[in-house]
């Protein structure tokens, strides 16, 4: 048995991978799941629907490949909380999305008492809604009887791995990854274990959590078909893209263009504290052995997209967006902000909303086209900035994977406004590639680190072609923008 399945449990759908011994992808099968927004800055999934999305594209996958399977990888959407009962299996609150900003009082609250410098030294994370924290404790107060229940044991948290594994394995183990336990802002990324300081600050009982294993290591035993097979791997959907883009050395940055954009810079042993509002979290932890990264996290980047075709209902695709922002007038300045809820790195605001400027009579759907393209730009050279003021000898080259990467237009503006070469690699879905590497790697079937990362070849780079004192000009706009934004 050489073959990998790798579960990729995304923000807007599921998708399961099956890989030969090559790492090369065989079959695949996606679907979609609904978003919900019952509230002004809500966000929500049905737990039952995403399970069945799981289960459903893993059927659907084996019976193209028609291969028997060695282990499994799953990779996931970070923060995202689910809350269940330990007996039932089922979720008490549908899911609470990282994109959910119901807890920003809360967070404002523990902000002013003075918490936020405990929490980032203890857990690398800003004080923030984005995070899992906040969102469980909101789930065990409005919750009738969750909190009773959750101090007498009878429920359990968990991110998205988590209740994948607790649901699939029949309820026989409750664990999670070190990546995604960074991610929750209960975690001690340098004691390597949950913080009791940061669970008593958020009112959580500790009983509730899964136990933190390595990236790769035997998180559970499943049935497929009547067959048992290990899950081997685990990590959060920007870990695994890192590892997929074999960033195994210190200085190595990469960025996933999804639902929002990630950069993840590679620091090695070192957690680097950022003076630029950027998170301190783990890269991976292999063999005991924890790596750490600076990641700059944007809220929008191919939701803004999403937006042009469900929202405005001016394109009918995605792929189209790069024609229409070729054909834009050239004598137009339109910025547009997609702060849709709010603004991730470096500057974290989540009470701004969206906005654009510069709009002119004549301005229409090139134009928009355009503008929604070129903001994931700006926001990745936001980025780019912090981690530069942050680690001044950092040579910036940046990796890119992701669907929005398949957008030639937003690549080459990427590379023109932040003045990087941007590499694409043949495979854009790294994310889904590094969780089956994390589980072909544990079983024996896959090459190592150091391997994989000296294999890494770009398919297509993209050169900065834009004037210097030009993309300062352009930058500058941008800025000026968002500090528009942020004043309203």
């Amino acid at each position: 048995m050489t073959h990998i399945l790798a579960i990729d449990q995304g923000t807007t759908s599921t998708r399961s991978v099956i890989f030969d011994a090559e790492m090369k992808p065989i079959a695949s099968a996606q679907q979609e799941f609904q978003q919900y927004y019952p509230n002004s800055g809500w966000v929500e999934h049905d737990p039952e629907e995403i399970l069945r999305t799981v289960t459903t594209t893993m059927r659907d996958v084996l019976a193209q490949a028609e291969v028997q399977i060695a282990a499994i990888g799953i990779t996931n959407q970070r923060e995202t909380v689910l809350v269940w009962d330990k007996d039932t299996g089922k979720a008490v609150y549908p899911a609470i999305v990282w994109q959910d900003r119901r807890t920003a009082k809360h967070c404002a609250g523990l902000q002013k008492a003075g918490a936020e410098d405990q929490i980032a030294k203890t857990t690398g994370l800003l004080l923030d809604p984005y995070f899992s924290a906040s969102k469980v404790a909101w789930i065990l107060d409005h919750v009738e009887g969750a909190r009773q229940k959750a101090e007498a044991g009878q429920l359990l948290f968990g991110t998205i791995d988590s209740f994948l594994i607790w649901s699939l394995s029949g309820g026989e183990n409750h664990v999670t990854d070190a990546t995604n336990a960074a991610r929750t802002m209960l975690y001690d990324i340098h004691q390597h274990q949950w913080s009791s300081d940061m669970c008593a600050l958020l009112n959580i009982p500790m009983q509730m959590l899964p136990e933190v294993k390595n990236c790769a290591d035997h998180f559970a035993d499943i049935a497929i078909e009547g067959v048992t097979v290990p899950i081997l791997g685990v990590a959060g959907d920007q870990q695994a893209a890192a590892m997929g883009q074999g960033c195994f050395a210190a200085g190595m940055l990469k960025s996933t263009y999804g639902t929002g954009c990630f950069a993840l810079l590679n620091t090695g042993a070192t957690a680097v504290r950022s003076s630029n509002r950027l998170l301190t979290t783990i890269a991976y932890q292999l063999d005991g052995e924890v790596t750490y990264a600076l990641e700059g996290s944007v809220y929008i980047a191919g939701a803004v997209v999403q937006w042009l075709r469900d929202g405005l209902g001016i394109i009918d695709d995605a792929p189209c967006t790069q024609a229409l922002a070729e054909q834009a007038d050239p004598h137009q300045e339109v910025i547009l902000v997609p702060a849709f809820t709010g603004l991730g790195a470096p500057y974290w605001n989540s009470e701004c909303r969206g906005a654009i400027y510069g709009l002119e009579r004549s301005s229409g759907a090139k134009e928009l086209a355009r503008a929604a393209l070129q903001s994931v730009g700006y926001q990745t050279r936001d980025l780019v900035e912090a981690m530069k003021a942050d680690v001044p000898e950092l040579d910036v080259r940046l990796r890119v994977d992701g669907g929005m990467a398949a957008n030639d237009y937003a690549m080459q503006f990427i590379a023109d406004i932040t003045g990087a070469r941007v590499e694409k690699p043949a495979l854009l879905e790294t994310t889904v590639l590094g969780a089956a590497w994390l589980a072909g790697m544990q079983a024996g079937i896959y090459p190592s680190r150091q391997d994989l990362m000296q294999t890494w070849q770009a398919e297509k780079s993209y050169r900065p072609n834009l004037d210097p004192m030009l993309r300062e000009a352009q930058y500058a706009k941008w800025q000026k923008a968002v500090a528009a934004t942020l004043s309203v």
